[in-house]
This record gives structure tokens, sequence and C-alpha cells, in this order.
């Protein structure tokens, strides 16, 4: 760190032996070394639990049971919503993928030289599954939703958003050069009072337009996003909706089309936007509208046009995985049951998982990190269950909430060891059991 005041034809010492001021005052701090100095609010965390709470390792077939660290654990952990992962038919459809094509076809940006029939043919089967006129495909569902936001809207649009959205929406609004209002989550008096806002300051700068973005299942609470009360909002006021629906798409609705499917408003949501990796069990992302939108995304996404194609095999292996969908509505049925099994039996043993009406399962608790993370371990050494915890900074100092995703290939049994488990342990942590000063080396679990 260099600090002066006497700065008169300074000359800086490496590795700043280059630079001359003439101003009266500099401050000038080495970037990698205050990056070192604040890790981070999880990044603090780092040296004790790398390896079992952050970035863990579990190994084996991907299922309702996999091993950590050496120990077979029913997990709960994966987005592998239909169980579509282990699904011999994809297996058999992801190999003869990679057989015939490799992971290098099509070699390119899509817009170059890494187009091909299949990769049209699956954009033209989501369209039609989600009843829209295209879709366009997109590499990754984080990476899509940035660039979506980037491509739709300029300096003079305003965004109106849900104030839970993900992640991938948050960060797209940070590139966004115009306004945005954020409305309290599922509050469709704030949405209406943003929009009011929102109408005022494109009628007084005479330009623009407003994109409203949600969700169609919120991933870490479980609930759907009031689809049906936002689009009857557009009675009174002029916007464009956006829906993520990562989590709905596959799981709800009458043939698993989502959130807008199961509200019955999936015409009036102008572009539906959905990611492979949760019910498909795969890589990559569309998003699907009336075809002059989608055209104009195909052209001028900037995460598109300057990156490779999705790879062939992928393409394949989507396809199979959305004829499964589509054809074997069992997968989703099972699901639901095993959903429905073990949200019930956490209510009935006087836990709170909120408001969900999806299948994404939150138990609400209170408590510190430290206790959250020895609650965590004794659930993995001792129950040997395996689920992600969410503590703050993503919610509240104080609380703690475990995330369930139950699957279609999760068993009774798995679900009745895994309520007996939280059973036992919230007696645990309600009697300060798990009471500690720091989160738990994790050298002596090793």
């Amino acid at each position: 760190m260099i600090f002066s005041q006497n700065t008169e034809n300074l000359t800086f010492a490496a590795p700043y032996n280059k630079l001359r001021v003439t101003k009266s005052l500099i401050f000038m701090a080495d970037i990698f070394e205050r990056l070192l100095k604040n890790a981070g609010p999880l990044g603090q965390h780092r040296e004790r639990a790398h390896g079992y709470f952050a970035f863990p390792k579990l190994e084996g077939e991907i299922g309702n049971r996999m091993i950590f660290r050496g120990k077979e654990m029913i997990v709960w952990s994966l987005n592998n919503y239909l169980g579509l992962a282990n699904h011999p038919e994809v297996r058999k459809a992801d190999a003869e993928g990679a057989a015939q094509y490799g992971l290098a076809l099509p070699m390119g940006a899509r817009m170059m030289s890494g187009n091909s029939n299949l990769h049209e043919q699956l954009e033209e089967e989501l369209a039609a599954f989600e009843g829209k006129e295209d879709a366009a495909l997109l590499n990754y569902g984080y990476q899509g939703m940035v660039s979506i936001i980037d491509v739709l809207c300029g300096r003079h649009d305003v965004i109106v958003y849900d104030a839970e959205s993900h992640a991938c929406i948050i960060d797209g609004l940070r590139l966004h050069p115009g306004h945005r209002y954020v409305y309290k989550h599922n509050d469709m008096d704030d949405l209406e009072k943003q929009l009011q806002r929102a109408t005022a300051l494109i009628e007084k700068q005479k330009a623009g337009g407003i994109l409203v973005i949600t969700e169609g299942v919120f991933g870490m609470a479980g609930d759907q996003g009031n689809l049906k009360d936002t689009v009857a909002l557009k009675q009174k006021y002029q916007f464009r909706l956006l829906v993520d629906d990562a989590h709905g798409f596959g799981t709800l609705g009458k043939t698993g089309a989502g959130a807008g499917e199961e509200q019955g408003v999936q015409d009036k949501i102008d572009l539906y936007f959905s990611t492979f990796a949760k019910s498909m069990a795969s890589i990559g992302a569309f998003v699907a509208g009336d075809k002059q939108i989608i055209d104009y995304i195909r052209y001028n996404i900037r995460s598109q046009i300057f990156a490779k194609s999705l790879p062939m095999p992928l393409v394949v292996g989507n396809l199979k995985r959305l004829e499964l969908l589509k054809t074997q509505p069992q997968l989703k049925e099972k699901l639901w049951e095993n959903a429905r099994k073990l949200q019930q039996g956490l209510k009935e043993r006087g836990f709170d998982i909120g408001k969900t009406d999806s299948v994404v399962t939150p138990v609400y608790m209170k408590g510190d990190i430290p206790e959250a993370t020895a609650m965590v371990m004794d659930l993995r050494e001792n129950y040997k269950i395996f689920c992600s915890i969410v503590v703050y900074p993503v919610i509240p100092k104080g609380h703690i909430i475990y995330r369930l995703i139950p699957t279609a290939v999760h068993t009774d049994e798995d679900i009745q060891k895994t309520l007996e488990a939280f059973s036992e342990t919230k007696k645990k942590l309600d009697a300060g059991e798990y009471k500690v000063e720091a989160i738990p080396d994790m050298a002596d679990a090793k």
C-alpha cells in the first residue's frame, strides 16, 4: 500500500516504478492485497469449511444416495427433479451422442459455424412445449439470464423486479444502465406502486419502456411467483414480462410446461426462460416467446454470439430428456408424491417449511453459523443425511434454512430416515447442544 502527501515528481518503487504523479495527495492499494484482507462473508471461513461445508465432493452414480468422504449418504441437494440424470434412455442418448459427434462439434459460435439441424430441432420442440412461437438455445442458465437482460434493455428502459430474484437476475440488473425498481416479494400492491413510478419516469423522459422480471418458482423459499396477478396488471400498465422458471419447468403444470401453465397464464408471459440444469439434469438453457423478439435476441445476445455453440452430445441428450419429460408423466407424479410425503412429514413434526407450493422444501430454524455447521456435521456423520444449508449473508443473521430437494428417485425409506434425523437434531439444536464458538475444524472429521 502506498500513501504520500509529498508527491511532486514522485517515482514509485516496483511494481509501480514507471508511474509518475504530480497530484498533491495519492492513496493507492494493491488490488490483490485488498482482496486477501477481505475474503468476503463466505470466504472468511474457507480454511475450515473447504471440502466439507463448501465445495464438498459427492461421488458415485447420481441419485438419491451417493458417497461423501467414504460414507453413503441420503442426498437432498441435487436438482435432479425427475431422476433423469441416470435414466437408462438418457445415459444411452448421451453416450451415443458423444460417440457419434465428439465434444468439439459443432465448432465455433452458433452464428458463425456452430449451428446444426439438431440445435434448431431442440429450439422448435421447446417452443412448442411452452406454447410459444420460437425459442433460442443458451449455453448456461446463469449466463443466459444475465445476457437476456442486457440485450433487452437500454438506458431509457426501466426494470421492475421481485426482491427475492435469483442472483442471475440481480447480476443482469447490475449491467443495466437505466433505472431499476424493486418490489417486495410477491407483493402486488408494491409491484403496482413501482409500475407507477416507472411509468411516471418514462413519461418524464419521453423514452423507454418497462420490463417486469419475476420467477415461476423462487428456488430458496419454494413459493411460486404470483404470475396470475402480475399479468392482470397489464390491463392498467404497459410492460413486458420476463419469467425465470428454472424450478417450475418440468415440475409444474399439467404437462410440465411450468408455473405459467400451472397458473393458467402461459400465453400472457412475453418471455419464458428456463434452464436444463434442474428437471432435465443437463447443461444449457432457453428463452421462448414471439418469433420476432426471439429472432432479435438470437442476433444480438452477446453471450451467444461470442461463445462456442452448445456441444452436439448435449443437444442430443437434451432432445431425449425433453422427450421423456413429455412422454413419461409418471416421473413428475412420483416427484410430487415424494415431495408431499416429505413436506407433510416435516409439518407433522412441527417444522416450519414456509409457504412453499412447489417441490422445493425449505426448513426454517433459528441459530448462528457455528451452530448450523455443527448440526450439518451431526446430520452427515451420524445420520448419513446430506442436504444444503443456507445461512448469513444469504439470509438474516440468527436464521438457518435447510433446503431439501426431493426427486422422483427418492424412496419412502429415504424420507422416513430423513424425518427421524431432523426430529432428533432439532431437539439438540433447541437444547443448545450445537453451541460452539466457531465453525468446527474439519481436520477432525477426515
